[in-house]
């Protein structure tokens, strides 16, 4: 078993997404120190970062590459985007005007 990423205490939720998405491919994995926020002050910080981790070594580069292009999909940002239907300005992550419910014009 070998640890794969390292989160912040306020990804406690991005881990057990990530971890839901390599199990998805296959991938064994399991996310070690979920809980133990609520010994923060009695443990050290430090001990308290979830960390996901990958069961089987022999997967654990394709677990790596998989973990790399999810972070990088995350991390795009689309462009804001004006709603062909009433004009309305949009930010890139939605695909639907919440106005009229008109879909952008990306070609």
């Amino acid at each position: 078993m070998k640890k794969l990423y390292t989160f912040a205490l306020s990804e406690r939720a991005m881990a057990a997404m990530f971890r839901e998405m390599l199990q998805r491919e296959g991938v064994k994995c399991l996310v070690r120190n979920e809980e133990l926020f609520a010994g923060l002050g009695e443990i050290p910080f430090t001990e308290c970062y979830p960390e996901l981790w990958v069961v089987d070594d022999e997967v654990y580069p394709r677990a790596q590459s998989l973990l790399r292009q999810y972070m990088e999909a995350a991390g795009d940002d689309q462009p804001a985007w004006r709603c062909p239907g009433c004009g309305e300005k949009i930010e890139g992550q939605f695909n639907t005007c919440w106005n009229c419910g008109s879909s952008p014009d990306r070609d």
